[in-house]
């Protein structure tokens, strides 16, 4: 199944979408680990810090006033202020036992949990016998508070060791989590990328190739090409196009041949009768049909004159459909072009000499001789001089350049005419195709330029024209050596 030009950008457009949410959703995963990582270094590991402190400052400040009372046997000290303390004690132990998070903070909690209970059921008794005046062992008591003091102190220290440690151990873990994040945000980014540009690319492709394929075929039959050969399969709406234009093309071939075929048969059919109606002409100014006036004969004349026009007109029509069909034979020799371009200066010079043209030939001594039919680059040449000196206004100038170019001789004839339009610099060599009439540019058939045009190709050749308005025009051609 084909995929249409609509569902490769829908595919690519979703593609890239996809990609583009995969990246976010990574990245919001991971923003999320580091966040929870980060709540609980605050939520725990700093509050099992700040429980530790109050712990410690709260057994100090029951030794303080265990031992104040002791000395001042003063009762409001013990129920005001040490009672107080140890209330205190055992909501920040409750409450740092609720958010102990690995067995050894919870170990460490039982240890001061035990050490605690000791320290208090010391502090019990020797209360109980000094409110009673009753001696006791006092330094064995002292001896035992200290001991249990000292062991809750080690074992908060101990305790606040375990949350530094594991405050740097997730530390590290972002730092880590932070540089392998970034290393695969990277990655995935210039995968995304590099998977927006092939997918961009290969629609791109998929589109621009045909496009491109379609406008040189549309190049084509604008130049007279009617090649039904465009084969175009990727996309279902361009392939119909193509199947289209194969069809037109077929079409326009068939109506070109109908076109070409008629103008071959007309002037064939019209080239008899105008050579009789010659014939006949010559014969009655030569006075074979008897005597004829002075105004008969300019009248003949006229008639003679326009035939020999006719004539060559249906000549020019038989070589051009010669040429198109291929059919046209050349005989290929080696010469120079010098003698031609002599010859067509001499057959011409009562035109340049009556309009007072300025002429100049430069021809390089150097010049190579080309392969080609005298006959018809001689037809070439009087083509192009011709034109010259026709669209010449009087007291212009034409000039014929011929030099050898790089593995081929070049060509120029130019003149100093009204120019042609830049829009006409191509259509010109297309038959029944000229420049705009104007003041200095006679009206012709349009088919002289297209059989040079026929010419110089069959002989490996290129021609084009080089002009602007009112500046003259340069007609350029080369052959091969």
């Amino acid at each position: 199944m084909r995929l249409t030009i609509f569902s490769r950008l829908i595919i690519g457009y979703v593609t890239v979408l996809i990609l583009a949410m995969a990246l976010c959703v990574y990245l919001f995963l991971t923003l999320r680990e580091f966040n929870k990582i980060t709540r609980h270094i605050q939520k725990i590991d700093n509050g099992i810090l700040d429980y530790d402190k109050k712990l410690a400052d709260s057994i100090l400040s029951q030794l303080r006033y265990e031992k104040k009372y002791l000395i001042t046997k003063d009762i409001d000290v013990y129920n005001k202020l040490f009672l107080p303390a140890k209330g205190q004690f055992k909501i920040n132990l409750d409450a740092v036992g609720e958010i102990a998070d690995t067995p050894q903070k919870r170990g460490s909690l039982e240890k001061i949990k035990t050490y605690y209970e000791r320290y208090q059921s010391l502090v019990d008794k020797e209360v109980k016998f000094v409110s009673m005046n009753k001696q006791y062992p006092k330094k064995e008591y002292k001896k035992g508070k200290e001991k249990t003091s000292d062991g809750i102190l080690k074992e908060l220290k101990t305790l606040d060791g375990y949350s530094q440690q594991d405050i740097k151990d997730r530390m590290r873990m972002l730092g880590e989590a932070g540089v392998s994040a970034v290393r695969v945000g990277v990655a995935m980014a210039i995968v995304v990328s590099l998977l927006v540009i092939a997918t961009s690319f290969f629609i791109t492709r998929s589109v621009t190739k045909p496009l491109t394929l379609l406008m040189h075929k549309t190049r084509e039959i604008s130049e007279g090409i009617f090649k039904s050969d465009l084969t175009i399969s990727s996309l279902p709406e361009i392939s119909e196009v193509s199947k289209a234009f194969n069809s037109m093309c077929d079409k326009l071939k068939a109506v070109e041949k109908m076109k070409s075929d008629f103008f071959s048969t007309m002037s064939h059919e019209l080239r008899t009768p105008l050579t009789s109606i010659k014939e006949g002409t010559s014969l009655l100014l030569e006075g074979e049909g008897g005597p004829i006036t002075d105004k008969q004969k300019k009248i003949l004349t006229i008639i003679s004159e326009e035939s020999n026009r006719l004539i060559d007109e249906v000549n020019s029509l038989l070589d051009l459909s010669k040429m198109e069909a291929g059919m046209m034979n050349y005989a290929i020799e080696q010469a120079s072009l010098k003698p031609l371009i002599d010859q067509v200066m001499t057959e011409i010079g009562p035109l340049i000499e009556a309009k007072k043209i300025t002429r100049e030939t430069q021809i390089d001594e150097k010049l190579p001789a080309v392969r080609m039919d005298r006959v018809r680059i001689l037809q070439v040449f009087r083509n192009l001089i011709g034109n010259a000196v026709k669209f010449t206004p009087d007291g212009g100038s034409v000039k014929v350049l011929a030099r050898p170019v790089n593995q081929g001789v070049e060509v120029s004839v130019k003149d100093t005419g009204p120019g042609i339009p830049a829009e006409n610099l191509t259509t010109i060599f297309e038959k029944f195709q000229q420049a705009a009439p104007g003041p200095h540019r006679p009206k012709g058939t349009g088919l002289g330029l297209a059989i040079v045009k026929h010419i110089i190709i069959s002989h490996g050749g290129k021609i084009w024209a080089e002009s602007k308005p009112g500046q003259g025009s340069t007609f350029i051609f080369v052959l091969p050596v």
